[in-house]
C-alpha cells in the first residue's frame, strides 16, 4: 500500500517562504513521477508543480513559475516544493502525488497524501 505524507505546510505573511516536504513508502520512489497540487476553498484541486525520476522533467503552473521550486532526494524517498514570494492567493491545502508515469499531471491518477495546509496573510 502507497502511503503518502506532505509536510512543512503553515500561516506565513505575504512576500515569506515555505518549504513543503512529501515522503513516500511502499512503492519505488526513485522511479515515481512526483507532483505538487493544491485545492483553495471551494475551488477545484489544480496542478502546481511535477518532477519526472531523474530531475530532469519539471513543469510548473504559470501561476508559481518564478517563484516555486520542485526538486527531490531520492536517497531519502522526499519529494520538496521551495516556495518563495508567497501570495494570499497561494492559500490552499497542497497535496504530494506518487505516480509511475506524469500522464500531463491530470488529476486522475496517482496516490495521494491527506494535504498540508497553507496560508498567507496580507
Amino acid at each position: 500500500q502507497v502511503h503518502v505524507v506532505e509536510s512543512g505546510g503553515g500561516l506565513v505573511q505575504a512576500g515569506d517562504s515555505l518549504r513543503l516536504s512529501c515522503t513516500v513508502s511502499g512503492r519505488t520512489f526513485s522511479t515515481s513521477a512526483m507532483s505538487w497540487f493544491r485545492q483553495a476553498p471551494g475551488k477545484e484541486r489544480e496542478f502546481v508543480a511535477g518532477i519526472g525520476w531523474s530531475s530532469i522533467l519539471i513543469t510548473y503552473s504559470d501561476a508559481v513559475k518564478g517563484r516555486f521550486t520542485i526538486s527531490r532526494d531520492n536517497a531519502k524517498n522526499t519529494m520538496y516544493l521551495r516556495m518563495n514570494s508567497l501570495k494570499p492567493e497561494d492559500t490552499a491545502v497542497y497535496y504530494c502525488n506518487a505516480r509511475t508515469l506524469p500522464r500531463n499531471w491530470s488529476p486522475d491518477f496517482g496516490s495521494w497524501g491527506q494535504g498540508t495546509h497553507v496560508t498567507v496573510s496580507s
